[in-house]
């Protein structure tokens, strides 16, 4: 049994496609067979039930791929260590970040990092929040920036920040020179969403109750489109398909300007949601964590609250950036 076959159970049962799992571990998928096969040969057991298009883990090999997970994230962990015996702060961190963070935040988070600590690069991956944290768990990722609420997972959370949402419409929309927009409004409209699997869909439709109970209905949605990405979404509004909500980061943007998009806040209570850091309750480089904490905090990004520790009352010491 190595390490190696395990990380190939993890990523079939991940994947649930012999293919894919092949692809993600960068092998062939003969190569990744033979070993799972051996693997299986071994241990006497069946983990995979094999036929069709899909492949389905057996109620044993659930319980194995969960015991591999653990062993591969521990075996990470002695890597990590042994790093720490030398510096915290030298050698990559590897970072996790949404992709509704993304594009707003590392373009400013990247050169802050390397200016404050250049020894210490960071490795991004972009993904789903249920990725990041497989991929937390696994040990293939240091740390990641998501949003809450999340599963429990026995991760450790840092708050970053708070980031209102904004609506979204093309200009001369009848709303683009209203001073905000109640939540309610929102299903007498064409709205634009990201589709099933951003975690910012789901934030949108909880925080905003009536798009919630209306947009599964053909009588209150006029019409949903569904997009890949936030980006997408805000070129189609300006195109005058529809209008959408968007954290309030992403208006900080140079292209979509004024002459194409209007922005129009929420009522109060403004929806919002909090950004945080996560990491691996064992994971050692907790100085790593800190420096990272502390270039998200120096961004400076624009119209969100950020949070700066926690005071000797247990409340979140909170420094707005406009």
């Amino acid at each position: 049994m190595t390490l190696t076959e395990l990380k190939y159970i993890v990523a079939v049962a991940r994947e649930r496609h012999f293919g894919r799992a092949a692809e993600a571990c960068f092998v062939s998928q003969p190569t990744l067979s033979v070993a799972i096969r051996k693997l299986e040969d071994e241990l006497e057991v069946t983990l995979f039930e094999r036929g069709g298009s899909e492949v389905s883990v057996t109620p044993i090999g659930e319980r194995i791929v969960a015991q591999a997970q653990k062993v591969l994230e521990e075996s990470a962990n002695l890597r990590e260590i042994a790093r720490q015996g030398h510096d915290p702060l030298i050698g990559p961190l590897r970072v996790g970040v949404i992709h509704t963070i993304g594009p707003y935040l590392l373009p400013r988070l990247v050169p802050e990092q390397i200016r404050r600590t250049p020894t210490m690069p960071l490795i991004l991956q972009e993904n789903f929040t249920s990725k990041l944290i497989e991929l937390l768990r696994q040990g293939e990722l240091d740390c990641a920036i998501m949003a809450l609420p999340l599963p429990e997972a026995g991760l450790t959370l840092r708050p970053l920040y708070d980031e209102p949402f904004t609506v979204a419409v093309p200009c001369g929309h009848p709303w683009s020179e209203r001073r905000s927009i109640g939540a309610e409004e929102l299903k007498d409209e064409t709205m634009l969403l990201l589709g099933n699997g951003h975690c910012f869909r789901d934030q949108v439709l909880e925080v905003c109750p009536e798009l919630s109970g209306y947009s599964a209905s053909s009588d209150g949605i006029q019409r949903t489109f569904e997009g890949s990405s936030l980006e997408t979404i805000r070129h189609m509004v300006a195109a005058g398909i529809g209008v959408t909500v968007l954290p309030a980061s992403s208006m900080s943007l140079p292209h979509s300007g004024p002459e194409l998009l209007s922005y129009i806040p929420f009522e109060q209570p403004v929806p919002e949601r909090r950004i945080v850091l996560a990491w691996r309750k064992s994971f050692p480089r907790l100085a790593a964590i800190q420096k990272l904490s502390e270039s998200v905090l120096a961004c400076g990004l624009p119209g969100v609250t950020m949070l700066e520790g926690v005071t000797e009352t247990g409340e979140l010491a909170a420094a707005v950036v406009s």
